[in-house]
């Protein structure tokens, strides 16, 4: 049986030992990071959400429509999300929402909830725009969530972040889940 403890608990516990948390391997600086697609080409980001994680705590947030490549969505995408060209026609397109994201996670590893998705959307982005890869570090909720709650009946971003007491009330929105995400990696990682 796994038991969670709240950091704030560890941490005082540790500091009456003159311990922190980053002896043992904690993660306390990252930042979760989440992207919603127009259809099913990796490249079509048309939404972005990153939450920076420092010392343990929230300190930035950050949400951007993007205008995707190729710039068609797809009926079962825009089910999921609710997005469609109302909302990102007028939105920038990915190079310069990455100009602005890019400072924001300098140096910290980047999280997702199936790493796998996220990173590939990333990377192919970056390839689209001709963009340089940074080699970012990429950790997975999902994969720690399948190795460390084995009693759940699956591993998905929602039901994970229920059983961990977070409430994913705006489920496949950029931001809500990279927080949601961020609240796990939290508590996993």
């Amino acid at each position: 049986m796994c038991f969670f403890y709240k950091r704030s608990f560890l941490s005082h516990l540790l500091s009456n030992f003159a311990l922190d948390l980053d002896t043992f391997g904690v993660m306390l600086d990252f930042a979760a990071i989440d992207f919603e697609t127009a259809n099913n080409e990796r490249t079509s980001v048309c939404s972005v959400g990153v939450v920076v994680v420092r010392n343990g705590e929230i300190t930035d947030t950050f949400y951007s429509l993007i205008q995707p490549e190729p710039n068609y969505y797809s009926y079962w995408c825009q089910r999921v999300h609710g997005l469609g060209h109302k909302d990102t026609d007028d939105a920038p397109v990915f190079p310069r929402v990455w100009a602005q994201i890019e400072p924001l996670i300098q140096g910290l590893p980047l999280i997702a909830h199936n790493k796998s998705f996220d990173e590939s959307c990333l990377k192919a982005v970056f390839r689209c725009y001709q963009m340089d890869y940074p080699d970012y570090e990429f950790l997975c909720t999902c994969q720690a969530a399948r190795r460390l709650l084995k009693q759940l009946p699956n591993h998905k971003l929602d039901t994970v972040a229920t059983y961990l007491g977070y409430d994913l009330s705006h489920h496949h929105h950029a931001l809500a889940d990279a927080e949601a995400c961020a609240h796990i990696a939290l508590q996993l990682l």
